[in-house]
């Protein structure tokens, strides 16, 4: 009995000692995590975006930015991905923005859509930095083929996408309702409108990915244009750099793009790096003359970059 009683107070010992060991270390793992900084944005009572002034004095409007805001800020490496490369597409698709009478803040739908990635698809099939489906995009002049997928140029999908823009703009006369339908559709949105009594589409109840598309637009403007603000430093260095280019036209049967890249120079993988419309290793179908941009090799190699280009110099601690 002695020994029973022995062995059980042992156990006891034990037991009680393994409950300190883990309380000690789940207190040390808590003060660690309660020591780290989470900054929280901060939302303000007012944004222009595009020119036009909205206001988040409204608790719904102030928390659906707020949603935006946070996401994107703790969504790291798409954001980090979003200011490099804009630092290499904004040059080419603001002045077309700005050519067409489109505000330039509709750079940022562009980085909503596809984080500003070139190649990007969705499920649905949209395509390219515009996020263009096919039948939109032949709708405004692009070619769309197995071969040729001019959803992908970075200057051609901007100019389609100027044409839809214009378009919803002459309808609604107001730039976040143009927003709203870039991803709703001008048929859902002039339908809501009418039937919800509302002005605008921050009035509108519309399914969650159109409801929350606005403020996300707004917040990728305001996290964008100060990322320090939001606890994001970056080098200059570390900026995706312009690519230097030559341009040849080529009309016509193209037989083998990797035999026609190497009389160029440059790699197959270049030439379709560079040229993100080319779908295929010839060109047969398109009627078309197109235009090849060639990479210059100073933009090939970081060694061989005589200089660095900084779009906007918030974006960079140096």
């Amino acid at each position: 009995m002695k020994i029973k009683f022995g062995i059980l107070a042992l156990l006891t010992l034990m037991a009680l000692s393994s409950n300190i060991n883990i309380t000690k270390a789940e207190s040390s793992f808590l003060t660690i995590d309660q020591s780290a900084v989470y900054p929280n944005p901060e939302v303000p009572m007012s944004v222009v975006i595009a020119g036009e002034q909205v206001l988040f004095d409204r608790v719904d409007m102030y928390e659906r930015l707020d949603r935006e805001m946070t996401q994107i800020i703790y969504g790291h490496s798409n954001l980090l991905l979003t200011i490099k490369r804009a630092n290499r597409y904004f040059p080419i698709i603001i002045p077309i923005l700005k050519k067409n009478g489109i505000p330039e803040d509709f750079a940022y739908l562009a980085a909503v859509e596809s984080y500003l990635n070139v190649n990007a698809r969705s499920p649905a099939g949209a395509a390219g930095m515009w996020q263009l489906m096919k039948g939109t995009a032949r709708d405004y002049g692009l070619e769309v083929n197995d071969e040729v997928d001019e959803r992908y140029d970075p200057v051609k999908s901007t100019e389609a996408a100027c044409k839809y823009l214009k378009a919803a703009y002459k309808k609604y006369k107001h730039w976040p309702t143009v927003a709203a339908s870039y991803n709703a559709g001008m048929g859902r949105i002039s339908k809501e409108l009418n039937r919800q009594f509302a002005e605008d589409s921050f009035d509108l109840f519309l399914n969650e990915e159109t409801s929350r598309y606005v403020f996300r637009f707004i917040a990728m403007k305001l996290i964008i244009e100060q990322p320090q603000l939001y606890g994001f430093h970056i080098s200059k260095r570390q900026l995706y750099q312009p690519v230097k280019y030559t341009e040849k036209t080529v009309g016509g049967i193209v037989a083998d793009w990797r035999e026609w890249a190497k009389n160029q120079g440059i790699t197959y993988a270049q030439l379709r790096d560079m040229n993100p419309w080319i779908r295929s290793s010839g060109m047969k179908k398109s009627k078309r003359k197109h235009i090849v941009r060639i990479p210059l090799e100073e933009s090939l190699y970081r060694s061989k970059m005589t200089s660095i280009s900084v779009y906007n110099k918030n974006w960079v601690v140096d």
